[in-house]
């Protein structure tokens, strides 16, 4: 962290001042767009926008508003219209070690519609320069200017456009993250005494007999509200299954699924041989071998101190 992020008060004020003497002063003058309004440069803004409005298209077409910021981009050769105080402002933020910038929000006004072969000019102000703001990023100023876009001299439309220019926050050590903790209430509170035994319990209707999964308070065969519970033998087959693909989440990690390390796993329906199906990961083999009809055992994996859970480890024989 800089000086300037951890400097009193009264340094920030004092250098706030500075920032503050560029309010009010051009960051572009009698800027040109360039290239007019066009219809390819608004079919293609149309299309990768998903907007098929029919106002943006044939012989009385418009622009969409939303494109005002586009007509006056520079693109990677930039605008030759750019006045110097911009420049000289972020200079003097990146000289106190705000050299980290991320855009944070814009603000547009339309007055009237631009049309193809419109040929837009525009005007840009640095409006404002906020006090010193901490963030999660970081501490710097916020930094608006207003472009006023013009045709024939006629104010089309105003943006503004709002920056961060900040020091970057230290680096925290990541804390830990623990494995999202399963639903346990008392419909299901046996189920999981079983997982914690290493026992895969599933009920038993008092009345007809037929076993039943997930946990239910009665039967759902013949409404029976009284059970008890058999030990499954815990081996099945998988019934269906879908491969899992996300970015990586510190949660769940390699140990999980340690054959794809990390990567996409199989979860899996499992039909037990007592007859239930059960939802779970399938481990030991990669998620690319795993077949509708696979034979699986349940085992049970120690995600942390505090939770194991069941999970089913599959056979490629």
């Amino acid at each position: 962290m800089t000086a300037y992020a951890t400097g009193t008060a009264e340094e920030a004020a004092r250098f706030h001042e500075l920032l503050k003497a560029f309010e009010g002063r051009p960051a572009a003058t009698a800027g040109r767009g360039k290239d007019a309004v066009n219809e390819p440069m608004i079919r293609h803004w149309c299309e990768a926008m998903g907007d098929a409005n029919p106002a943006y298209a044939g012989p009385d077409a418009v622009a969409p508003p939303t494109m005002l910021q586009a007509w006056t981009m520079g693109g990677l050769s930039g605008h030759s219209d750019r006045s110097s105080a911009y420049d000289e402002l972020l200079a003097l933020l990146d000289g106190a070690g705000c050299t980290s910038v991320v855009a944070t929000d814009c603000e547009q006004e339309y007055l009237r519609p631009l049309r193809p072969g419109d040929a837009v000019t525009f005007d840009a102000v640095i409006e404002s320069v906020s006090p010193r703001k901490t963030t999660k990023l970081g501490t710097g100023h916020f930094v608006t200017t207003r472009t006023d876009v013009r045709v024939d001299g006629e104010l089309a439309g105003t943006h503004r456009f709002r920056i961060l220019k900040y020091v970057p926050a230290a680096r925290r050590e990541k804390p830990t993250v623990r494995r999202p903790r399963p639903v346990i209430n008392r419909d299901n509170q046996g189920f999981w005494d079983g997982v914690r035994d290493h026992k895969l319990l599933i009920q038993r209707c008092t009345a007809c007999a037929t076993f039943r999964f997930p946990w239910l308070p009665g039967c759902n065969a013949c409404a029976s509200p009284g059970w008890d519970t058999v030990e499954a033998s815990g081996v099945g087959t998988v019934f269906s299954y879908v491969v899992m693909h996300h970015p990586p989440f510190p949660a769940f990690t390699a140990h999980d699924h340690p054959a794809d390390a990390g990567g996409p796993y199989a979860v899996a329906l499992v039909e037990l041989a007592e007859g239930v199906r059960m939802i779970s990961n399938i481990t030991g083999v990669p998620c690319d071998k795993v077949r509708i009809g696979m034979p699986v055992q349940v085992e049970f994996l120690r995600v942390d101190d505090d939770l194991e859970l069941p999970v089913f480890r599959g056979s490629e024989g």
